[in-house]
């Protein structure tokens, strides 16, 4: 019987191992997940809109949309999540249309019609491309720049206020960090070991210094709503959570008017807020 079970014992083990070296190997695959086709436009929900080209600091060309609203106070720059492109956010730059916010969205390297290939590096440096776009080329200042990051993109978006100046951060459905939401999905794997993504945010909170609000569901099947609580216990002051409800996808339109108000009570009281618009290593 025991050299049964030492065979037994020999093959879950090969299997184990074999699985860790295919997540490994797979990381990127699993987590960046774009499309390149982009067949749609705002100009489908009648918003007038400039088709931009973004220069990254390493040379790279990327898609981008500057959606103005009339008489805007504030520009938000969206970073989306891991999964298909700028087109896909259609219905998230309507909402933030309607609340009287300019808007540029930009798809990370690799994804729409970006050059290159997505890497973690290459996506701070295309967040950091299209903050340059806005106040080099748009000749916005940092206190009229809201920076906005969805899931994968909350995490960029965070990494990005820590480097440069705006005027409020905001983080919905992000994890505290890669690791972490690997561990979620792999607790039977050492995650921590073959890890090859950092994606700190609970850490770039530390060095955020505007205004941060964080909206989070508690339906959010991928993200649990834990770490939206993690992430705001970490965070600097003033800072707001917002509970909404849905899945991890669709929450902001099931939410509807509730996840609209939230918006609209924020964006009030960041107008009033007098901190300066400099991130701790900007200054």
């Amino acid at each position: 019987m025991v050299y049964p079970l030492i065979y037994v014992v020999v093959l879950l083990l090969a299997f184990y191992l074999g699985w860790g070296v295919i997540l490994y190997v797979m990381q990127p695959k699993f987590l960046y997940c774009p499309i390149r086709a982009v067949p749609h436009t705002p100009g489908e929900l009648d918003l007038d809109f400039e088709d931009v080209t973004v220069r990254t600091e390493d040379g790279l060309r990327l898609a981008a949309w500057y959606i103005p609203a009339r008489d805007s106070q504030f520009t938000v720059l969206f970073c989306h999540g891991n999964g298909g492109n700028m087109m896909h956010r259609l219905d998230s730059i309507e909402i933030l249309h309607n609340l009287g916010l300019s808007c540029l969205i930009f798809d990370y390297r690799g994804y729409g019609n970006s050059e290159g290939k997505p890497s973690e590096e290459g996506t701070y440096l295309d967040a950091a491309a299209a903050y340059e776009w806005l106040t080099s080329h748009k000749k916005i200042p940092p206190d009229n720049i809201i920076v906005f990051g969805r899931s994968l993109g909350g995490s960029i978006a965070a990494h990005l206020a820590t480097v440069v100046g705006a005027k409020g951060l905001v983080v919905e459905s992000s994890f505290t960090s890669y690791v972490a939401i690997g561990q979620k999905f792999y607790p039977y794997m050492p995650v921590k070991w073959f890890a090859r993504f950092g994606y700190r945010t609970i850490d770039y909170l530390k060095d955020v210094h505007c205004p941060v609000m964080f909206i989070y569901s508690r339906n959010d099947e991928i993200v649990p709503f834990e770490f939206g609580r993690e992430l705001f216990e970490a965070a600097n002051e003033p800072k707001e959570f917002v509970e909404i409800f849905g899945s991890h996808n669709d929450g902001f339109l099931v939410s509807g008017e509730a996840y609209r108000a939230a918006w609209a009570r924020w964006l009030k009281f960041v107008e009033g807020y007098e901190g300066a618009a400099v991130s701790q290593q900007a200054s």
